[in-house]
């Protein structure tokens, strides 16, 4: 299982009260006012040190985060986090430089979904996290390349969407560049066009123990043209007193600077976080909050799920904590005004008819799809391929056809069909068409009977009898088929099983090898199932299909 974990490396020894207090005298000093001459912002935008949106309406944040990058087939877990009362979500995307790269249709899903639930979207970009001295991590620099990227999805989103340039994006190794590299990122994605309210986490695993962000916020904001620019400190066991809590926070409101808790917990491996010192100086201050995390932590830090095993109705003690208790979610959220007010294009386009396919070779395939309707027109169309209740996005187009190339002979795919229109609203999926490519090798005629023999909770045993139907012999052969609800093979009988997502390969065995004209063999196996344990609905041997009986 993927997981993200939260652990940071040993924090140095905090500074003493009367040094803090004697670094942060000059924040307010060096804090600016809006610069004259800047874009205005289209939607969200910074005033005063609030948060506030398009409408006007003061925005306080009230949510919590999503590992999506990492969890692509939990998205309905959007509509959970709402149904718990959060305004907000910050989701968890990559690169592609540490984990499977969110390309440019996954990460418009995202938005729509958001907008969908009527939650308000924080991406961030999780490949920085702990740059200098976490193998493998990316600069700032390297993110902002990936958002200008996925930039089309993220355009005429700017009511609904903050863009969090990438988490936590220095460890405790050089993190004095932080300032510098903030800098040029946040122009770049001015440069490029952005006009997004953008977030920036603290260095230091965001937790800014050695306030770099807070005694360089005043110079990162002024350097921002469009003076749109929020900051982010992440609360762990740095922030383990009341105390340093309020200093923290106090300083960045009386500088007039904005400022969010974009993670914290009850917990942590690196000291015990003040949660209810959080929580509170949080709602003392108006200010925004978003928990980590909703499900799917691992690495030891398990304790930071609120909801166990991503099932809505199973809270945790953490869970309980941040959404039910004083301060907390349900208790202080407010939907935000581009929601409440009806304000803004969040209807999605009607789903798209059923695929169809044509011109089936051993490498590509044609789909048609009936066109759908949207109020302000559809704009494009995103083709999936389905693997049980993962998707990994294919192509976009801008008509009702896609021809889709590069694939593999005697090999089956499952396509799905979004429309998407001008706002960048996703509709429901289409439904999906299962296309088997053509062999490049010699066919042969056969007949597959399927059947589950026993089954028991989560888990069943079937059986396979694969008839040659041509009027010669089969030497040798391979079975493919497709499982429709994620079913996996832990161990089969009669050949060796291969299995990617949900297409699974059976290469035959020695004594199954040859299968005389008119003649069969039976496999066995047993696998792991869901509640409802379809079967396949088609089968291919050496590439050719085979009926079913």
């Amino acid at each position: 299982m993927r997981s993200r974990t939260t652990f940071r490396p040993p924090v140095v020894p905090r500074l003493t009260a009367i040094a803090v207090t004697l670094l942060g005298l000059l924040l307010p000093l060096l804090a600016l006012t809006t610069p004259s001459a800047h874009a205005a912002p289209t939607g969200f935008r910074v005033q005063g040190g609030r948060l506030l949106e398009a409408s006007g309406n003061d925005f306080v944040m009230r949510g919590v985060n999503h590992a999506h990058t990492w969890y692509p087939d939990r998205i309905s877990s959007l509509a959970h986090i709402k149904a718990k009362g959060a305004n907000t979500v910050r989701v968890v995307l990559s690169s592609g430089d540490r984990w499977t790269r969110n390309d440019t249709a996954d990460v418009a899903n995202v938005v729509a979904q958001c907008k969908r639930n009527r939650l308000i979207c924080v991406l961030e970009v999780h490949d920085t996290t702990g740059y200098g001295e976490q193998s493998g991590a990316v600069t700032l620099a390297r993110a902002a390349d990936y958002w200008i990227s996925v930039q089309s999805a993220l355009t005429g989103q700017e009511s609904h969407v903050i863009v969090n340039l990438g988490n936590e994006p220095y460890g405790n190794n050089d993190y004095a560049s932080w300032t510098a590299d903030t800098k040029a990122a946040i122009q770049r994605l001015r440069t490029a066009g952005f006009g997004h309210t953008l977030m920036v986490d603290g260095p230091n695993w965001g937790q800014d123990w050695a306030f770099t962000m807070r005694d360089n916020a005043a110079s990162v904001f002024a350097a921002d043209p469009d003076a749109n620019t929020v900051f982010s400190i992440h609360m762990y066991g740095v922030f383990d007193t009341a105390a340093e809590v309020n200093d923290y926070l106090n300083r960045f409101v009386a500088a007039r600077l904005p400022i969010v808790v974009g993670e914290f917990g009850h917990n942590h491996s690196d000291g015990n976080p003040d949660e209810d010192a959080i929580l509170a100086a949080a709602q003392r201050l108006g200010l925004g909050y978003l928990g980590w995390s909703w499900s799917g932590n691992g690495g030891g830090v398990e304790y930071l799920d609120m909801v166990t095993g991503f099932a809505p109705d199973q809270l945790t003690t953490w869970g309980q904590r941040i959404f039910n208790g004083a301060n907390g979610i349900a208790a202080t959220a407010k939907e935000a005004a581009v929601y409440s007010s009806g304000g803004g294009d969040t209807t999605p386009p009607t789903a798209p008819g059923t695929p169809t396919a044509s011109a089936v070779t051993s490498s590509s395939v044609t789909l048609t799809w009936r066109a759908a309707t949207d109020a302000t027109g559809v704009t494009g169309y995103d083709v999936v391929r389905v693997n049980g209740t993962t998707e990994t996005a294919t192509t976009t187009t801008t008509g009702a056809t896609a021809t889709l190339t590069g694939l593999s002979p005697a090999t089956s795919y499952t396509y799905a069909v979004y429309a998407r229109d001008a706002a960048g609203n996703r509709s429901q999926r289409s439904g999906a068409v299962t296309v088997t490519t053509a062999a490049d090798g010699p066919a042969a005629s056969c007949g597959v009977g399927y059947r589950v023999t026993s089954q028991w909770s989560g888990g069943f045993q079937g059986e396979i009898v694969v008839r040659n139907t041509s009027s010669s012999a089969v030497n040798g052969w391979t079975l493919r088929w497709t499982f429709p609800d994620s079913q996996r093979v832990t161990s089969l009988w009669g050949g060796t099983a291969t299995q990617t997502g949900s297409d699974v390969a059976v290469a035959s065995a020695s004594y199954t090898a040859a299968i005389p004209a008119a003649g069969s063999v039976t496999l066995g196996f047993t696998a792991t199932r869901g509640a409802a344990n379809p079967g396949p609905s088609a089968f291919t041997l050496n590439g050719a299909a085979c009926s079913l009986t």
